[in-house]
């Protein structure tokens, strides 16, 4: 299992959280998303993590990726 970090920008909310949240969670290989808004950090852990698949999907939702993961 791995685990990859990013910083998102436009997060406001729990709502801005679970849209993450659901739409990170939908890639293949996706066990667990955690977002922090206190730190705009969003977590992902699973199996054979595609980074650009994962800044897809957070920009796609509508929020920013920031730095490398």
């Amino acid at each position: 299992m791995t685990q990859q970090k990013y910083q998102v920008t436009g997060m406001t909310c729990g709502h801005c959280a679970d849209h993450i949240t659901k739409e990170v969670s939908a890639i293949p290989g996706v066990s667990q998303v955690v977002v922090d808004l206190g730190t705009n950090a969003v977590t992902v852990d699973g199996s054979s993590l595609d980074d650009g698949l994962i800044r897809e999907a957070i920009v796609e939702a509508g929020y920013g990726v920031t730095g490398a993961p």
